[in-house]
């Protein structure tokens, strides 16, 4: 994980002050055998709505990153994922919370994509199309250049 956290917007307010809580959030980066991944837009009435992202939500109490993942996968976008891969950990700090993104890539799951919060979504490849992008997707997008050995702008 970084050492210090990735700060987006700082010129806005701290939601909570410098002493807020972590909150854990498992993504998930479902990645096609041909190699493009899944970005999915935030829903309206959320923070960052119609910004790109990887999807994800909010651990809840006693879950671990896995059961989390499978969980609001199946609540988002009605797919099982048969399994997960821990992959990287960034902290980030959002005006409204300071998030600890657990990062895991899907590559196999069962069921059709099927956007339940209203949200869009489309299969990218580097340098991806859509925006604006989430902060906390950006690093994302450079792990997964620094992978494929791709040169360029990554969003």
């Amino acid at each position: 994980m970084a050492h210090k956290p990735l700060v987006a917007d700082a010129d806005v307010p701290r939601q909570g002050g410098a002493d807020r809580s972590i909150t854990d959030v498992a993504v998930g980066v479902l990645i096609q055998p041909d190699g493009s991944f899944l970005l999915t837009s935030r829903p309206p009435g959320k923070a960052y709505a119609g910004y790109w992202e990887f999807p994800g939500g909010k651990l809840e109490a006693g879950e671990t990153v896995h059961h989390a993942l499978c969980r609001e996968l199946q609540e988002e976008l009605g797919i099982v994922v048969d399994a997960s891969e821990p992959w990287k950990l960034e902290l980030v700090d959002y005006p409204h919370a300071l998030v600890r993104l657990n990062f895991c890539k899907v590559r196999t799951w069962t069921g059709q994509l099927e956007m339940r919060e209203g949200q869009q979504f489309s299969w990218q490849r580097l340098p991806v199309q859509v925006g604006p992008v989430l902060p906390g997707t950006v690093p994302v997008l450079a792990w997964l250049a620094n992978e494929s050995g791709f040169h360029g702008a990554t969003y």
